[in-house]
């Protein structure tokens, strides 16, 4: 079983390019990286890295054995998942999910695990677009993520459910409409970086609304917070199940016809034919009892 888990390690190395940054994913320490790295290739009797400084850049043959080894290893969790002895899911899985929907995939993973005892979940949080590359990569079985822009063909991505863009204001501010919120106050923008501010951005333009930035960053609930102690307004996504429009310091504005159907969908992104289509499945149903499936 020792070189399975040398498969695991190439394939974060190829994943993140340093040994470095690919132990501290899978728990080991550089030297243990390289350690394995030689063996595999002299197993293979290949050379699957080029090194520079800290950087491991795959070779021809490295490119070639990457979709081998996802493979293999997805081969090898189908025999080794399965099912215990009275039906119910067993094994180990690995997860991840967008800050925002962790809470949403926790609930759903104790749900999970109170019928299925025998399976192991390791949950892990992210960037959207690092999520995804993840699951490409083998390193991640699935994630709860933003829906990609230009997802791999090696991916499948299942909506689940659908979160409006809202602009958030103080509730002392006395305003009723969301373009007067966002012309009066300061704007708190969400990291244009992410899928999500690309959306924030995507709708302010189409809107033609200038703003007046203040700052930028990536928390939602953090820039929630900074509503609340009136720093100024922001335009994000009504995140699932929040209680938002119930909190008395807050006034949620909707966006007037032109861009009321501005949303992120959120869903779970995998590989196709990955090992652990079973306990994937259903955490999907799981979604759509709990958060309205579509």
């Amino acid at each position: 079983m020792n070189t399975l888990r040398f498969f695991r390690t190439f394939l974060a190395v190829a994943r993140h390019g340093s040994y470095t940054e690919a132990g501290e994913h899978v728990g080991l320490t550089q030297a243990a990286v390289s350690f394995q790295m030689r063996a595999l290739e002299n197993e293979l009797g290949r050379k699957l890295f080029e090194r520079s400084g800290r950087l491991a850049v795959l070779t021809a043959a490295g490119h070639e054995l990457v979709p081998e080894a996802i493979g293999l290893l997805d081969h090898y969790e189908r025999l080794r998942g399965g099912r215990a002895a009275d039906g119910r899911l067993a094994g180990a899985v690995s997860l991840g999910a967008i800050v925002s929907c962790m809470a949403t995939l926790s609930q759903v993973v104790s749900a999970l695990k109170q019928q299925h005892r025998d399976l192991d979940v390791r949950v892990f949080s992210g960037k959207a677009e690092d999520l995804a590359h993840s699951v490409e990569a083998g390193e991640l079985d699935a994630a709860l993520v933003v829906e990609p822009r230009h997802a791999s063909a090696a991916l499948r991505w299942t909506p689940l459910y659908d979160e409006p863009l809202v602009v958030i204001a103080p509730a002392s501010l006395p305003v009723r409409r969301a373009r007067d919120a966002v012309a009066r106050s300061p704007f708190l923008r969400f990291d244009r970086n992410e899928l999500t501010g690309r959306l924030v951005e995507q709708t302010l333009h189409r809107l033609q609304w200038p703003v007046n930035e203040f700052l930028e960053l990536n928390a939602i609930e953090t820039l929630v917070e900074l509503v609340r102690q009136e720093v100024g307004v922001t335009l994000l996504p009504k995140l699932n199940r929040a209680s938002w429009h119930a909190d008395p310091a807050l006034t949620l504005l909707p966006l007037p016809a032109q861009a009321r159907n501005a949303a992120r969908a959120i869903g779970m992104i995998e590989r196709m034919g990955h090992g652990r289509q079973d306990v994937t499945a259903a955490l999907l149903a799981l979604c759509a009892q709990r958060f309205g499936g579509r």
